[in-house]
């Protein structure tokens, strides 16, 4: 029997905040970045755009930046929706992002190299924050002859992009989907009013069968993308106005198009020409689309459908909040947290730490911290290790991320298997095995997990001999709900490991050497890394020592940096490998006065493992992160950086920090570092 409620939550039509723009009058209270090109307003046409142009005006080969700053969007704790016009041709690209006064760094939310050729559009969430802040533009024509980029229109309301009641012609970023016969449209008041619209003519969505030219043809209406992770209550209004007119039905689609029911319509019961209120319990940790789907029947009728809405809290108060897959993260600094091993005789992983050294690598996390390896014993010829993982519920996808490293002097290798065991049934599925044979390197491993029913990770080191085999080193294991797809939005300077090139940081023209960017290890023997330590097959940046002199400096400069309030922590990872290595520091570069100020300094062979290093300071003006390194006695002293992380605030593992506002123009800021 269907229940027929009245639903508390009503969309209000949306009303558009600073940082939207038409751009058919003026900017709307957006500011140029000065330190960038401006962008060209077009009123005649009702955009903004940025152009490659050559030194004679003709399109050409000099690429332009530019950036626009909306009005300060106060109200932070809210959640809103920017949807945004644009155009990109050839070498352009677009990159939106929010910034605030407490970093230094804009922190990106979107971005776009794909030339569109006509006018593309974007929906995304802007999560709720604890600080004011302004939405940025940033436009590249790049070097490309017909290098453009081009906004035409931005619209920022209050709450998130999924919601619509279909009164703006945008319609929320909906489009149609599937069957091109049949498709939604847009209806109006000459049907019937909706509820929030009771008196005018409201607009909805609908699906005619008259359209129809088959059986069961089916028509999908499809929200854009969600960009930030979404659980709650999803509700909306439907009506059908015949007993047997098309089946509607829900669905979640994540970006790899794999579908996930989340509703369907009954029967209609005497509710005919009826808006039904039906709500739905919404789990999106991931990015994912709405899916309405309609399929028509021989009675014929029309399906409308309206004012999607979605609020954090769960439809009902009894709703399982949304599985934590950080329950199954570990690093092994403090134990095997939610690990445990199969209760067969002695346990056959071992919880060990290294300290620095020039034989035998550390752990990943840190170059000196714990890792798990598998134990070998001499009056065992075979063994087999096994660690068991948390329970995963079912009906999810996964994405399970783990290192591992080969040490010992067996000429063979150990198996290496991680298996799915169900647990009513335990069944055991093997999802992976290893193939990586590299020693001494960490490697990263990453598996796409499917739980049809509740599981356990099982990861098994198997050895047939004692003499043969190596040992296996496993450490930070990582869950993530979703598929293993690289990350679509930008990195940027906020995280660089090299992989796509320099992240913005450029060489400095004066000094006498410059970082090269490298895989594998370096050329020169007894130095150097074997590897990355991003994932062990991957780029870092590097001093070739063999053709510097003895002191002579390769210095990589980070972008121009705003002055912020706050505190802002910079982690990286270096090796310094061999007997020669000299210096490696990090300054902090005023262009004002053009002083470097000491932040962070090591000297020496610091051993084989990548360590990592992690460093607080304060800056209140414009600045620039330098990192400088130096030959030491000998052309053992190659020197690697990789995996540079900024973020706002403390960080967490560190009390002290650098303020250096505190310190006179060209002083040094003493022995802060961790």
């Amino acid at each position: 029997m269907l229940t027929l409620f009245i639903l508390s939550l009503v969309v209000l039509p949306a009303k558009a905040l600073p940082g939207s723009c038409s751009f058919d009058r003026n900017l709307c209270g957006f500011q140029t970045d000065s330190t960038h090109s401006s962008w060209i307003l077009n009123l005649k046409g009702g955009y903004v755009h940025l152009e490659a142009v050559g030194p004679t005006g003709s399109t050409g080969s000099v690429g332009m930046s530019g950036v626009l700053l909306s009005e300060e969007l106060e109200d932070p704790e809210e959640w809103r929706c920017l949807r945004l016009q644009y155009r990109i041709s050839s070498s352009g690209s677009l990159q939106v992002g929010l910034r605030s006064e407490a970093e230094s760094f804009d922190r990106p939310l979107w971005t776009s190299h794909q030339p569109t050729h006509t006018w593309g559009s974007i929906s995304i969430d802007i999560h709720n924050s604890t600080q004011p802040y302004r939405v940025v533009l940033e436009g590249h024509s790049g070097g490309e002859a017909g290098g453009a980029v081009s906004i035409s229109d931005t619209h920022i309301t209050y709450g998130y992009c999924i919601e619509c009641d279909f009164e703006e012609n945008h319609l929320c970023g909906y489009k149609n989907q599937g069957n091109s016969k049949v498709k939604w449209s847009v209806g109006g008041g000459s049907l019937e009013a909706t509820p929030t619209q009771p008196n005018t003519r409201g607009r909805y969505m609908y699906v005619d069968t008259a359209d129809a030219q088959a059986f069961q043809e089916v028509t999908q209406l499809a929200s854009p993308l969600t960009t930030e992770p979404l659980s709650g209550c999803l509700s909306f209004l439907f009506q059908q106005q015949q007993a047997e007119a098309h089946r509607l039905a829900l669905y979640q689609r994540d970006a790899a198009g794999h579908y996930r029911p989340l509703w369907k319509a009954p029967a209609p019961h005497g509710y005919v020409g009826v808006w039904l209120p039906v709500q739905v319990e919404l789990k999106a940790p991931y990015p994912v689309q709405l899916v309405f789907e309609a399929s028509n029947s021989p009675a014929g009728g029309k399906v409308m459908l309206d004012d999607i809405a979605f609020s954090p809290e769960f439809c009902n108060a009894g709703t399982k909040p949304m599985f934590d897959p950080s329950v199954a993260n570990c690093d092994f600094e403090f134990g095997f947290c939610k690990y445990s091993q199969r209760k067969r005789g002695a346990p056959m992983w071992k919880r060990v730490s290294l300290q620095p050294n020039i034989y035998q690598a550390g752990d990943h996390t840190t170059g000196s911290g714990a890792f798990l390896l598998t134990a070998r014993f001499a009056d065992r010829s075979s063994s087999v290790s096994q660690l068991l993982g948390p329970v995963l519920p079912a009906g999810l996808q996964f994405c399970l991320r783990f290192f591992t490293s080969l040490r010992g002097f067996g000429s063979g290798v150990s198996l290496l298997a991680v298996y799915l065991q169900h647990t009513h049934t335990g069944a055991l599925q093997r999802v992976w095995h290893q193939t990586e044979t590299s020693r001494d390197v960490w490697t990263a491993n990453e598996i796409m997990l499917d739980t049809q029913h509740s599981a356990q990770v099982v990861i098994v080191s198997a050895c047939k001999s004692l003499w043969s085999c190596t040992s296996v080193a496993l450490d930070d294991i990582s869950l993530s709900l979703g598929d293993c797809a690289p990350p679509s939005g930008p990195t940027g300077p906020l995280l660089c490991d090299f992989e796509a090139g320099l992240c913005g940081y450029s060489q400095d023209p004066e000094d006498s050497a410059n970082w090269l960017r490298t895989r594998g290890p370096t050329p020169t023997a007894f130095t150097g890394p074997p590897g990355d330590h991003t994932s062990g097959r991957g780029h870092y940046l590097y001093i070739e020592a063999s053709v510097m002199l003895t002191e002579q400096r390769a210095r990589l400069l980070s972008g121009t940096l705003r002055g912020s309030r706050g505190q802002q922590c910079l982690r990286f990872f270096y090796s310094m490998f061999g007997s020669g290595c000299g210096d490696l520091s990090v300054l902090l570069r005023r262009p004002l006065n053009g002083r470097d100020v000491l932040l962070w300094k090591r000297s020496g062979e610091q051993g084989i493992s990548w360590l990592r290093a992690t460093l607080n300071y304060q800056c209140d003006e414009q600045h620039q992160i330098v990192f400088e390194a130096s030959r030491g006695s000998s052309v053992r002293s190659d020197i690697a950086i990789d995996d540079i992380t900024f973020e706002s605030g403390p960080c967490p593992d560190t009390e002290d920090y650098i303020k250096l506002s505190s310190f006179p123009s060209g002083a040094n800021a003493g022995n802060i570092f961790h």
